[in-house]
């Protein structure tokens, strides 16, 4: 079977020609190009009726019988379910079962194997953490300036950050305790306070859907202390956040719902459900989904 691509509605419009600008009953907008196999598809991400819609759509990620992996080896498969609005889901795993595949499958970053993933909303309002070990550090880049890339969104590459912007980098930067820092160069931060930095900008970005892979790996015990209240802030918020984790305890304490990815077997539901059940469901190779 042909693996099915993830699809964005953004409010029905999509391009089939070239150029930079795109005209459509709902205005005009910058069209993006990305190569989607077998061609090319264009859509419109700043018109009108995508910065602003009368009935926005409900905020659900649904995934039908999907399989995600690299170099046509999947990590798991057959994997169904929902990450519905204002939810806060752990993944947990072991190494190499797909944690990471999955929220590049959710990013648009990976294409699945088999099966579709389906997301009401454009990837530009969806906030991405990766795993620390991805980002160069050595750039000399600011503290400051690391925290105005989460303003990418609302700024756009010609317009300069106005005294708003640096109001709600400021309030970031007080959030995560990081004042006597902003000249600071990242390089020169230790783990904990560069992670602190990068939450600084998702926090500045306010993306509806929030990816975490790992963001509690390798900082100190304060550090996760002065984060995790900023997590479940965004729960409180009704925003979407998904987080990869390793520390069973943490899930157990702050998040209310669990997958378990276990190659052909998976384990989806309340964080109590999942966890007395999910090594079973392991075990016996069946896929389950708890209410």
């Amino acid at each position: 079977m042909a693996a099915d691509v993830r699809h964005y509605p953004l409010h029905g419009r999509s391009f089939r020609f070239g150029g930079a600008l795109g005209a459509g009953r709902f205005g005009v907008g910058l069209v993006v190009m990305r190569r989607w196999f077998p061609g090319w598809r264009y859509e419109t991400l700043f018109s009108p009726q995508t910065r602003k819609s009368r009935n926005p759509p409900l905020l659900e990620v649904r995934l039908h019988d999907v399989a995600l992996g690299h170099r046509g080896q999947a990590a798991f498969e057959g994997l169904s379910g929902c990450f519905s609005h204002g939810s806060l889901t752990a993944v947990v795993g072991a190494n190499g079962a797909g944690k990471t595949s999955l929220l590049q499958g959710l990013m648009g970053l990976l294409l699945p194997l088999h099966g579709r993933l389906e997301c009401p909303i454009p990837v530009r309002n969806m906030a991405y953490l990766p795993q620390v070990h991805n980002i160069n550090r050595e750039a000399p880049v600011s503290v400051v300036d690391f925290i105005s890339l989460g303003l990418w969104n609302h700024t756009g590459s010609l317009r300069g950050v106005r005294a708003p912007d640096r109001l709600r980098i400021a309030e970031a930067v007080t959030a995560l305790g990081l004042c006597g820092l902003e000249k600071a160069w990242i390089s020169d931060l230790s783990g904990g306070q560069f992670q602190r930095v990068r939450f600084a900008r998702l926090l500045v970005q306010d993306a509806a859907i929030v990816l975490l892979d790992e963001p509690f790996a390798g900082i100190d015990a304060q550090t996760v202390q002065v984060l995790m209240p900023l997590i479940a802030r965004w729960h409180m918020q009704g925003k979407l956040v998904v987080a990869v984790l390793h520390d069973m305890e943490l899930v157990r304490q702050h998040f209310p719902r669990t997958l378990v990815l276990a190659g052909a077997a998976s384990a989806w539901g309340a964080t109590a459900d999942v966890l007395a059940c999910g090594w079973l469901a392991k075990t016996s190779g069946a896929a389950v989904s708890l209410a």
